[in-house]
């Protein structure tokens, strides 16, 4: 398998006067190393990372801010002239607040960071580190619902106790009843009592997380300060966690909910950055487009249902390549300055290495990954997929610690949460698979730079090469501030041969190959053809 890896000499092949001769013989031409083009905007490559199982700092099992700081040379060391990082220039922080779980999805204080985790201190160092490595940090926010500790709830909860069968609660007595969905009325099961009354609150995810009353304006203010005490201590945006449930089942009530907030950071800093998660279908997440806010998760590609999965099973890259356009078509319709955010997994999802089984599963697994990341917009990637790391069925074990080391009692290696089972992982772990230049990881880290060599590929407009009309292929320009790529990738388990005519595309060259099959190589012909291995990706640019 060959690999173009950094700072290494790029192959440059044009589609005129540079192919095979009569005798078959290949000519290649050597141009230095196409340089990273980052452009400091709002498209970024995210990596999102699970604090508690990513690296440990002081020995107790838990990973922690200082252990992740230790560990952003992994992520970017902030140098375009090294090869030795993954090239993400941008974190998701899965929530960091102090909070009652291991998943701290249930925040009992907007303004700290878990003792799990360490403190401020170490928040503002992992900060600044990050700012010296040019990294954007977004941080998980949780406004459906708050813990059952927080203060709020408690005060709100122990005011209803000393009130008369028949008595009214009172705001002006304790603001924080009209905080909350408290009710006599319970409507379905996702109601529970508060002990010791005749109230009821409304909480649709667990007993635990109370939902709060986003149409209140006392916590609308409360948010509006949450998210400034954030900024202000360098945070570049956030990821809003369960969009659709601020008023489950009323759309127009949740976009209402996001305009809000999307105008308050936006009228901070208008270069902040967005992203809200809307577990539903194309139909529905791209409705909350009209909210402003950047972008919406793209659950249509995810998963093991999803576009990406779908394709690669059977093989039709082209109905891949024309989804994407699709997307855009639909997309930009709503809002024009919409920011896609392609995934293919996430910490709720099974890992993506169980989605591929039989002789091909690590082609696919890595094709998975290569059809992410050369989507438009911020492509979002979870912790360890990039080493095809395993976990699935209870959510713990889609949590797994970081496979740094096979060996467990390895410096560093978390404990993952206590009630995870026993992950067996398909593939090898960081240590082995940085030394295998066909691993999974150096497969990440090849589609990772093209994608930072080229800014069409995020912010392209996106068109499909009709004339491809090969069903396994994608065939796809992307248009970017007057220069263009043309991105080619074969999902068939079997070569391929794609003729782009000079006489309709202009003249190309070869600025980025990568196969997944071991012992392959894409190959030009004289007559402009590429040759395309089993699960390969191409990229061309005039």
């Amino acid at each position: 398998m060959k690999k173009f890896l950094a700072m290494m000499l790029a192959v440059t092949l044009f589609l005129t006067g540079c192919g095979t001769g009569d005798n078959g013989q290949q000519k290649e031409e050597k141009e230095n190393e196409i340089p990273l083009n980052i452009i400091d905007d709002k498209y970024r490559n995210y990596y999102e990372v699970f604090v508690y199982s990513f690296y440990d700092s002081d020995g107790d099992g838990i990973g922690d801010l200082k252990g992740l700081t230790e560990k952003l040379d992994y992520i970017n060391d902030g140098d375009d002239t090294t090869d030795t990082d993954l090239g993400m220039n941008g974190i998701w922080l899965m929530p960091i607040m102090p909070s009652t779980t291991y998943h701290k999805y249930d925040v009992t204080d907007y303004y700290d960071i878990d003792k799990d985790y360490g403190t401020m201190d170490d928040f503002k160092a992992f900060m600044q580190e990050c700012e010296n490595r040019d990294i954007h940090v977004i941080i998980d926010l949780v406004i459906n619902h708050t813990s059952s500790k927080h203060e709020w709830f408690t005060t709100a909860t122990d005011y209803l106790k000393t009130l008369e069968a028949d008595e009214e609660p009172d705001a002006t007595v304790c603001p924080y009843v009209d905080y909350y969905h408290f009710t006599k009325e319970p409507q379905g099961s996702s109601y529970y009592q508060v002990s010791g009354t005749q109230w009821y609150y409304e909480a649709p995810f667990w007993s635990e997380m109370p939902d709060l009353n986003l149409g209140n304006e006392a916590v609308r203010k409360e948010i509006e300060d949450i998210v400034s005490f954030w900024m202000d201590l360098g945070v570049s945006g956030f990821r809003l966690d369960a969009a659709k449930e601020y008023y489950s089942g009323q759309t127009e009530k949740n976009i209402e909910v996001l305009s809000w907030f999307n105008d308050y950071v936006k009228s901070i800093d208008e270069d902040a950055y967005i992203v809200a998660e809307v577990w539903n279908e194309f139909g529905t997440f791209s409705q909350y487009y009209e909210s402003g806010i950047d972008s919406v998760f793209n659950f249509a590609f995810a998963d093991s249902s999803g576009i990406i999965t779908s394709n690669l099973y059977q093989g039709t890259g082209q109905k891949y390549g024309q989804s994407t356009v699709t997307v855009q078509e639909k997309l930009s319709a709503i809002n024009p300055d919409y920011i896609d955010a392609p995934f293919f997994t996430n910490h709720d999802m099974a890992r993506a290495a169980g989605y591929f089984n039989g002789d091909f599963a690590i082609q696919q697994t890595k094709m998975a990954g290569a059809m992410n990341l050369l989507m438009s917009g911020n492509a979002f990637l979870y912790y360890g997929e990039e080493l095809g790391m395993s976990g699935s069925g209870r959510d713990e074990n889609k949590r797994a610690p970081m496979y740094w080391s096979a060996d467990e009692s390895t410096e560093g290696m978390c404990d993952g949460p206590s009630a995870m089972e026993t992950v067996k992982h398909k593939y090898g772990s960081l240590e082995e698979q940085m030394e295998d230049e066909n691993s999974i990881y150096n497969f990440y880290k090849e589609i990772i730079k093209i994608r930072n060599q080229n800014p069409e590929v995020a912010r392209g407009a996106v068109s499909y090469l009709d004339e491809v009309t090969d069903v396994n292929i994608c065939a796809v320009k992307k248009e970017y501030n007057g220069s263009d790529i043309v991105i080619l990738m074969n999902l068939a388990k079997d070569e391929k041969s794609v003729l782009l005519d000079q006489t309709v595309y202009g003249e190309y060259k070869i600025v980025g190959a990568v196969e997944a099959t071991e012992g392959t190589e894409i190959k030009m012909q004289e007559d402009n053809t590429i040759v395309l291995p089993a699960y390969s990706v191409v990229v061309l640019k005039k």
